[in-house]
């Protein structure tokens, strides 16, 4: 087993996977903190990295696209503090340091690891329930829900509308944004169904976030949500893997997956809207055949699902 201890924290390498352990120095970040320790496979490595500093150096962890729904959620704007795929090794260990690079390189070569994006989590994201209060409300998710509950900073119109519960099988995207320089952060969810434009200052899906103390942890809560979406890589299926084709059946051609996805927005949309929003599904399906992207036929077979619906 290869092994290093710092005061930022201890990372260990038994020839499978890498076991995070974050440190008690109060250098350590919060979000560092309230993870706890991460266990990663070594499938899940694209690569590490040791950098030398005249005090201190930094081992850095790379991790394959789409392993990680915290990477993902956050789209890697964790700062060191809070990153916990990095680790400063102070000047006296640089040669252990040098030594778990190698372990880990080494391993990743006999394994034949590749280094291209994977097709599901490799990681299974913070537990549930859990709980974040920061910027303008509170954040909490169960495994199944979404509930954004607004304090006495929120702003009126926003707060008028009262505590929101956003099931998952509503919400299509997360997204988590750290405040920098004078501009503000945000967690932010895409429901189906209810675009939606407006800075996180007026959007009933998003809380915003001022650049205080625990703000880093609202990237706990995106990263739940998106461990329970389907994965970025493609169709969603009950097992968390791209949909696959029944035998005999041909595959859908981009244009026909996207007149798919059409339709089956138009199914999910609100009883309320539902007539307008076939109709909107019907213009966008008419430009997409206008435009050359559907053949005639994918253009009549999206029709008609939409038609029936009528």
């Amino acid at each position: 087993m290869a092994e290093i201890i710092q005061k930022d924290g201890t990372w260990a390498f038994d020839g499978d996977a890498l076991r995070l352990t974050p440190g008690r120095d109060r250098s350590v970040g919060l979000l560092r903190r309230e993870l706890g320790e991460l266990v990663v496979p070594l499938g899940a490595l694209a690569g590490i990295s040791f950098e030398q500093g005249r005090k201190a150096g930094r081992l850095r962890l790379r991790l394959r696209d789409g392993a990680d729904p915290l990477l993902h959620a956050t789209g890697g704007r964790l700062t060191e503090p809070h990153d916990p795929y990095q680790l400063i090794v102070e000047a006296d260990r640089y040669g252990v340091a040098e030594y778990f690079t190698d372990e880990i390189r080494n391993a990743l070569l006999l394994d034949e690891v590749p280094a291209d994006p994977v097709r599901e989590y490799l990681l299974p994201g913070p537990p549930v329930p859990l709980s974040v209060s920061a910027g303008d409300g509170t954040a909490a998710f169960d495994g199944e829900r979404v509930r954004l509950e607004w304090n006495w900073k929120t702003e009126d119109a926003k707060a008028a509308a009262g505590s929101r519960v956003l099931p998952l099988a509503d919400i299509t995207a997360v997204e988590w944004l750290p405040s920098v320089g004078l501009d503000n952060g945000h967690l932010r969810f895409t429901v189906r169904g209810a675009p939606t434009k407006a800075p996180p200052k007026y959007d009933p899906n998003a809380v915003e976030l001022w650049g205080f103390k625990k703000d880093p942890l609202m990237a706990l809560v995106a990263a739940a949500v998106q461990a329970r979406l389907p994965h970025p890589s493609g169709l969603p299926h009950p097992s968390g893997r791209p949909a696959e084709a029944a035998p005999g059946t041909p595959a859908l051609t981009a244009a026909a997956a996207a007149a798919a996805a059409l339709t089956a927005a138009a199914a999910a949309a609100p009883v309320e809207d539902d007539h307008d929003a076939l109709l909107r599904r019907l213009r966008e399906l008419g430009e997409l055949h206008r435009d050359g992207v559907l053949t005639d036929d994918e253009f009549a077979l999206a029709k008609a699902a939409l038609l029936k619906r009528m």
